[in-house]
């Protein structure tokens, strides 16, 4: 870091030296900070819009709260790159997202100004809420605080948790980061001086003091408070959040310092629940990004001078896209099609399809539980609904899932992305779960797609059946197997031997099949490509079982309750005693980095496959290498 180009930056180790400097300097600071954490991204990738949005509210919080003594929670906790810059970790930028370097969001083992670890919507007013109640029952003095976007406040979680807060006396400070919303001059102009009013001494103490006395006579109480919301319509948002019991203060300006901190040193000193709507900009000061938030959302390396170019050679095509351009063409031939997504419209690859369909896609918001209950209304008339959700989003719809759609036995498609590990976001974003909590669930099926050809005609084999469905694939390109043209499926539960050795069976789930051919040719095993996790082909399996010596399953999904349990369950059913070596990821929570130096170190690339197999089975590798053969 230079200390020519960032030489106030560049004094702030941690925000006690942040609260030495005066009002004037905190302005140049945090123009310093936005153009740092420019360079910093362009250099490694990651999160931009959403942190060039949150630089000045970010400053103004460090600067009039005691944190780390008061907590401060994030949601999502994506856009805390200014965060992790002002709370002395400004050199180890440069690792960010890397193994071994930086979270991409915040971790309680990372900092203690990390008051709680984040990576899902809609959890900080419930943690907030934990914690101003925790220093109420110990007696510490302490605020905290949650800042939640206005996406994130879609959620039911977020409501329930204001439900709560707004009758609880705590020291509670939920902050609406509104970056929806672009702020007219009238309206920062005004709400800068109304936000400072309603947040001071005089008002909150006044309003009091009005309610007290007017309480003895009802109609002029009535009258008062009518006079009030009255007002407030004017200027502000509807008293929503008033009526959960929280002292609604703002719309203000979330670039304005001079707004920011005396409304929050204003908020400090006031009892029981606030609520502060501050308004920014997703990419402020970074023309390029506040022009196309979505697009500088996460990306990867660039030129800041030039921003995001087109790659000189078209990448491959990702299982993403093959999902999006299936879900066209079958809402193509199918009008019953109905395409359903939380918040995830790019992510899921569903844009084409809103484009095309706009009557037949639905966005719900950060609401997963609400998604997948909302497909099961729409199965029970007679629609086909299709869900485009992460693995790792699933979860948190899990009781929708058993108890609206599986108990139902309805007929509800879940594409379900990010299946396996994911990189640079790490464990809170990977999919490791899936296989074992779906499996166990009465009339659910789950399909393990190999390659991009496979996730088209899975798809569609999902899509024929009426019952529910859950089609698992990985973030990314696959080998690069193009799918074919049509909507025609596989047969449903079967697999098939994609290499005839001896010995040793390699039963691949997913893509790591691919991987599992190049162990394979070198030690003279047998590959059998299962593609369905429920219901096994358990047909397959016992023939297979019956003419080798030793099995291996491989899927790259927790091994524990996973694809390699189902077989161990169905060879124990069978009465069948063979030995398996189950691979797969094991019983922690993998960090964030480079996904094939990741599987590389879960020992789930080919060199991994090999080493496990033959540490297992030595003498049988030994038998099996010279004699084999390959099936078209």
């Amino acid at each position: 870091m230079s200390n020519t180009t960032y030489p106030l930056l560049q004094t702030v180790n941690d925000p006690a030296d942040l609260r030495k400097l005066s009002r004037l300097q905190l302005r140049t600071l945090a123009d310093e900070l936005r153009a740092y954490l420019l360079e910093s991204v362009a250099k490694t990738g990651g999160h931009l819009s959403s942190n060039l949005g949150t630089v000045e509210l970010t400053v103004a919080l460090h600067y009039v709260f005691n944190t780390p003594h008061d907590r401060l929670v994030w949601d999502v906790g994506h856009q805390t790159y200014p965060h992790k810059i002002l709370t002395g970790r400004r050199e180890r930028m440069a690792s960010l997202r890397q193994l071994g370097g930086l979270s991409g969001f915040p971790q309680r083992t990372e900092s203690e100004y990390d008051a709680f670890g984040t990576a899902h919507s809609s959890t900080s007013i419930s943690a907030a809420l934990g914690m101003a109640l925790a220093a109420r029952q110990k007696g510490e003095d302490r605020h905290a605080i949650a800042v939640i976007g206005d996406g994130a406040m879609t959620a039911g979680m977020a409501f329930e948790a204001l439900n709560h807060g707004g009758v609880e006396d705590c020291r509670l400070l939920v902050i609406l980061n509104d970056n929806d919303m672009s702020i007219s001059p009238p309206v920062g102009a005004l709400n800068r001086y109304l936000a400072q009013l309603m947040s001071g001494q005089f008002y909150a103490a006044a309003k009091n003091v009005g309610k007290t006395v007017l309480k003895g006579a009802p109609p002029l109480f009535e009258l008062a408070k009518r006079i009030e919301e009255h007002a407030k319509g004017m200027v502000v948002p509807a008293t929503l959040f008033e009526k959960f019991g929280f002292n609604y203060i703002g719309p203000i300006d979330g670039h304005d310092l001079e707004s920011l901190i005396p409304t929050l040193e204003n908020i400090k000193h006031l009892k029981g629940p606030q609520f502060l709507h501050v308004v920014t900009k997703k990419g402020q000061g970074y023309k390029l990004a506040e022009a196309d938030p979505v697009a500088y959302h996460g990306p990867g390396k660039f030129d800041p001078a030039v921003g995001l170019q087109k790659p000189a050679t078209p990448p491959k095509q990702t299982f993403t896209q093959v999902f999006g351009h299936w879900l066209c063409d079958m809402a193509e031939k199918d009008p019953r099609l109905v395409g359903i997504t939380p918040a995830m419209r790019e992510g899921s690859g569903m844009v084409e399809f809103h484009q095309r369909f706009p009557d037949r896609y639905y966005d719900v918001g950060i609401a997963e539980q609400h998604a997948v209950t909302f497909a099961a209304g729409l199965a029970c008339e007679g629609l086909k609904p299709v869900v485009a959700i992460y693995s790792t989003f699933l979860q948190r719809a899990y009781d929708q899932l058993i108890h609206d759609v599986a108990l139902q036995n309805l007929p509800v498609v879940f594409a379900l992305d990010r299946a396996g590990l994911v990189g640079a976001d790490g464990a809170t974003h990977a999919g490791a779960y899936d296989i074992p909590y779906l499996r166990c669930i009465p009339n659910v099926s789950v399909a393990c797609p190999a390659d991009e050809r496979e996730c088209r005609q899975l798809l569609s084999t999902a899509f024929e059946q009426n019952h529910p469905v859950a089609v698992r694939y990985p973030r990314g390109a696959g080998v690069g197997v193009a799918p074919e043209a049509g909507l025609s499926g596989l047969p449903f539960a079967k697999g098939e031997v994609r290499r005839q050795g001896k010995g040793i069976a390699i039963l691949a789930f997913g893509t790591l099949l691919y991987p599992a051919l190049d162990v394979a040719e070198k030690l003279g095993a047998t590959v059998v490509n299962m593609r369905w996790v429920k219901p096994l082909d358990t047909e397959l399996l016992l023939q297979v079982a019956a003419e080798h010596e030793a099995l291996v399953s491989v899927e790259e999904g927790a091994v524990m309750g996973g694809a390699g349990s189902a077989v161990s369950e169905a060879l124990q059913a069978a009465g069948v005693l063979k030995p398996l070596l189950q691979l797969g990821l094991p019983d922690v929570f993998i960090e964030h980095g480079d996904p094939a130096k990741l599987l590389s170190l879960q020992g789930l690339d080919a060199a991994g496959m090999q080493a496990s197999i033959e540490k297992r089975f030595p003498d049988l590798v030994a038998q099996a290498r010279p004699a084999f053969k390959v099936v078209a």
